[in-house]
C-alpha cells in the first residue's frame, strides 16, 4: 500500500521472489487500502506510513475483523519509535533493500511458528496496536511501561533499534542530538525535549539544557559555583549540571 508507483513496483518484484507469497492487491491511497484489506482478508500487509487520505496508523484505525500481520514502510526514520512501540512486527526504509524484505518475511514465517506451535492465534500484536491507537486500554493489558525501551538510530546506512538502557548521555547537537552509547555517537533528528519526554524519568533526567544523562551510568557529583556541580560519568565523562537541574538530578538519584 504505497502511494508512489515506482515504490509499489519495487516492493511487488522483491515480494515476488519468495515462492510463498502471493501479491493481491496493490493500493494508492489510505481509502483504497482500507477497502482491499476488508475485502481480501490478506494476511501481511505492506503499508506505507505516509498516503493521501489516510496514513498507515488512520488505515489501520479503519480495520475490522480479521486483522493481518503489518510491516510500515516509509522514506522516514522519524516513524519508527512509534512503530514499534505500537507492536508493528517491522519497519522497513525506503528505498528498501532485498535483504530487508527477506529478514522481514523471515521474522514473519518464525512468527507464525511459535504462534502455531503454542495453539494461539495470530492478531493479538495489531489488536494492540489498535487500542493504542484509539486510546482504548484492553482489559488484560500490563500497566504501561515508563519510557521506550528502544531508541531508533542511524549506523553506516542501517537502522539499528538501540537499546535504551546502554544510553550513556544524549547531548544536543545543533538540529539534532547526539546518542552516546556503546562508545558510539548516533545522530538523530529530534529535539531534546523530545527525547526528555520520550525516555524513562526514573533513569534520564535532563541535567543542562544541552545534556541528558543516564542515572545509572553516573559515578560521582563534584560541587561547583553557584549550586552548579559536575556529573562524572563511569566512562570518565564529566559534565556540568546546570543549578536549576541540580535539585532533579538529586532527586532521581535517591530513589
Amino acid at each position: 500500500m504505497d502511494d508512489e508507483p515506482l515504490a509499489r513496483e519495487r516492493m511487488r518484484m522483491l515480494l515476488g521472489r519468495h515462492a510463498d507469497v502471493q501479491v493481491l492487491a496493490e493500493c494508492r491511497d489510505g481509502a483504497e487500502a482500507v477497502g482491499a484489506i476488508g475485502a481480501l482478508e490478506p494476511d501481511i500487509v505492506f503499508l506505507d506510513v505516509e498516503m493521501p487520505s489516510l496514513d498507515g496508523f488512520g488505515v489501520l484505525q479503519q480495520l475490522e475483523g480479521r486483522l493481518p500481520t503489518v510491516v510500515f514502510v516509509s522514506g522516514h526514520d522519524g516513524y519508527a519509535v512509534r512503530a514499534f512501540e505500537t507492536h508493528a512486527i517491522d519497519y522497513l526504509l525506503k528505498p528498501v533493500a532485498a535483504e530487508r524484505v527477506d529478514r522481514s518475511l523471515a521474522r514473519i514465517r518464525a512468527r507464525r511458528a511459535g504462534i502455531a506451535q503454542s495453539g494461539m492465534p495470530g492478531e493479538p500484536d495489531v489488536r494492540a496496536l489498535l487500542a493504542h491507537l484509539r486510546g482504548e486500554v484492553p482489559a488484560a493489558a500490563p500497566a504501561p511501561r515508563r519510557g521506550v525501551e528502544r531508541l531508533a538510530v542511524k549506523s553506516n546506512g542501517q537502522l539499528i533499534l538501540l537499546p535504551s538502557a546502554e544510553v550513556e548521555r544524549i547531548e544536543a547537537a545543533g538540529n539534532y542530538v547526539q546518542v552516546h552509547a556503546r562508545g558510539t555517537q548516533y545522530l538523530m533528528r529530534e529535539t531534546m525535549k523530545h527525547m526528555e519526554d520520550l525516555l524513562d524519568a526514573g533513569r534520564f533526567v535532563r541535567i543542562h539544557r544541552r545534556s541528558i544523562v543516564n542515572v545509572e551510568r553516573i559515578h560521582a557529583l563534584e560541587p561547583w559555583m553557584h549550586g552548579e556541580c559536575v556529573v562524572i560519568l563511569a566512562s570518565g565523562t564529566r559534565l556540568m549540571a546546570s543549578r536549576v537541574y541540580v535539585s532533579r538530578l538529586k532527586a532521581v538519584i535517591r530513589k
